[in-house]
């Protein structure tokens, strides 16, 4: 195989026929809905300063904790 990528030969057919009549629009849906998972895209610069899910999840229950404390004080 590295001998034909050293002589040029293209292993690619030049074109692809992709049956679209047995595709499903929306496929994963159902499970993703029923299994409750959210998707939120985060912007780079946010992105950068959490490592993963649960620093997100920790920083936004502290959020919400912080949010519910001052309603209380201010009614």
């Amino acid at each position: 195989m590295k001998d034909r990528h050293k002589k040029g030969i293209d292993e690619l057919r030049p074109e692809y026929n992709f049956d679209y009549s047995k595709a499903v629009r929306g496929k994963y849906c159902k499970r993703l809905i029923e299994e409750g998972a959210n998707v939120a895209v985060l912007d780079p610069d946010i992105a950068e300063a959490f490592h993963d899910s649960a620093s997100v999840n920790e920083a936004l229950r502290s959020l919400l904790d912080i949010t519910r404390s001052t309603q209380r004080l201010t009614q």
